[in-house]
């Protein structure tokens, strides 16, 4: 039987084939490859900070506008928490009418305002308007506790005093600082008549500095300056 030659088309080499498609492969990974980092770098670019402000200035005043807006919102809570308040003492100390020199005399200086028991209800009143009165009423409490003598009144009153104006839980709280509380603290442990001395000090030097020059130049000190000169004149 003659043989018969094959005359059909010749198979591709198989592993040609195969190199070709691998090269399909490695064509398709370096796409895919530049892909993936073309995508990591639009990440990371998104994922980069914005600048706040044009310059450094301009941070810092977004920085300090965050700080007054929260101190304004601290403000607004301790209003409304001494308004709420129920305990806040309202009965003024007794005492005689104050004469136009007496009046005049709370403009020199602030030690001779505080002297007067009429020169601190007036001003009681004003740091009344400001919601501030309970730094009086810590001087005022301060000064009772001085006069006593009776070691369990001490403890009671000093008791009373460090829960109604030192602790942060109080809505009469007094601003201190720390160093002060640490000392209040510690001489908690056996209470004297001058427990709170650097307490109330502080507190002193506060209202002289902050509250006493814009009392000065207030409607309630003016009107009773004015008040007292027309009753002097007419008599």
């Amino acid at each position: 039987m003659a043989d018969v030659l094959y005359t059909g088309p010749i198979p591709a080499d198989r592993g040609g084939g195969e190199l070709a498609m691998g090269g399909g492969r490695s064509e398709t990974s370096a796409l895919s490859g530049a892909g993936e980092a073309r995508g990591l770098t639009t990440t990371q670019n998104s994922q980069r900070p914005n600048a706040c402000c044009f310059c450094w200035c301009c941070c810092c005043s977004c920085s300090c506008l965050t700080f007054r807006n929260e101190e304004e919102r601290r403000k607004r809570r301790r209003r409304k928490r001494i308004s709420q308040d129920t305990k806040m003492e309202t009965k003024l100390e007794t005492c005689p009418k104050p004469s136009v020199e007496e009046i005049r005399m709370w403009s020199q200086s602030f030690d001779k305002l505080m002297r007067n028991p009429a020169g601190r209800n007036v001003f009681r009143e004003f740091l009344r308007t400001e919601y501030s009165e309970e730094n009086m009423l810590f001087w005022l409490a301060c000064e009772d506790l001085k006069q006593e003598i009776n070691k369990s009144a001490i403890e009671e009153k000093a008791r009373s005093i460090y829960e109604d104006y030192i602790s942060i839980l109080s809505p009469k709280e007094v601003s201190l600082d720390a160093r002060v509380r640490e000392v209040i603290n510690r001489k908690m442990q056996d209470p004297t008549p001058h427990t709170f001395e650097d307490a109330q000090l502080q507190i002193y030097t506060l209202m002289h500095r902050d509250s006493y020059p814009r009392f000065l130049s207030s409607n309630i000190y003016k009107t009773l300056v004015l008040g007292g000169s027309r009753t002097s004149s007419e008599s």
